[in-house]
């Protein structure tokens, strides 16, 4: 068998000379202010909590929670204002610019609401993008892109252009381009955001997939109260502070509630035939 660890092993064998588990994420009394010319916004205001590697965490709250500012300081795109912020151990609060670029490629993935794929490229050059940026010598791109497609089930679809995808598998490849450099931590910003409720099911279903088989820590921001369930952990947000950190209770598994939704197009199907007369008029949506 062999002795190399995956970026995710690593960080959950990680340990303290005490024997403690080093958290993935650990934040010390952290405070974000935004400086608006004569105006201070304060954003998070002395955050303190850690994530350990494993974990599926989702972060809830109104917008102008914090939520958002936390995910930027997670994610390492913005920087505490004061307070420390420790990733697998490490302080990475005072990191330069390009040392926090490294940081974000080897060890982050990162999915967005918007998907953020290139129109004019292709499925598998969508995700090889990131390999790119870390250096992957060239024909290592290919081949961790196509394994990324097919973790997310989308092999079929790598030649495919974004605008002969649907919503959710536009997500799912974007989920690919995050899995692309094997990270310990993947972050997700309302990632269904902009998907109906069976879709959302469906890429709920890959992160926790991820989470339980890969031993990925996930991270995801939602106002959904019914996204938020399919998460171990929920914290909320108020007023730029940490309110609530609970277990969640009574868990959805995704790969449970699918079967008990409908297949999509399956209410069209059901339509009664005076609505489907309505068509030849022009009064009846398109399917």
């Amino acid at each position: 068998m062999s002795s190399r660890l995956t970026a995710s092993e690593s960080s959950l064998n990680a340990v303290t000379a005490s024997g403690q588990q080093i958290a993935t994420i650990r934040l010390e009394n952290v405070y974000k202010t935004y400086d608006l010319g004569e105006i201070q916004v304060p954003a998070l205001r002395g955050v303190s909590l850690e994530i350990f590697a494993g974990e599926f965490v989702a972060v809830m709250g109104a917008s102008g929670s914090g939520k958002s500012t936390l995910m930027n300081i997670l994610g390492c795109l913005d920087r505490p204002t004061k307070g420390r912020y420790f990733l697998d151990g490490r302080d990475v609060s005072s990191l330069s610019k390009d040392e926090l670029a490294a940081l974000r490629s080897h060890k982050i993935g990162f999915v967005f609401q918007q998907f953020n794929l290139l129109p004019r490229t292709s499925a598998l050059e969508n995700v090889e993008l990131p390999t790119i940026y870390a250096g992957v010598p060239i024909e290592e791109r290919a081949k961790r892109a196509e394994e990324a497609l097919r973790r997310v089930g989308l092999a079929e679809r790598a030649g495919h252009f974004p605008s002969q995808l649907s919503g959710g598998q536009q997500q799912r490849v974007a989920i690919a381009r995050a899995l692309v450099n094997n990270p310990s931590l993947v972050l997700a910003d309302e990632p269904t955001g902009n998907l109906d409720s069976r879709t959302s099911v469906e890429i709920m279903e890959i992160l926790q997939g991820l989470n339980e088989q890969h031993g990925l820590t996930v991270v995801i921001v939602t106002h959904e109260p019914d996204i938020a369930q399919y998460a171990k952990r929920a914290l909320e947000f108020r007023d730029g502070k940490l309110r609530k950190d609970a277990m969640v209770q009574n868990r959805q598994l995704a790969s449970e509630v699918l079967p008990t939704l409908p297949a999509i197009g399956a209410e069209d199907e059901a339509d009664a035939p005076g609505d489907r007369a309505k068509s030849s008029n022009g009064n009846t949506p398109a399917d």
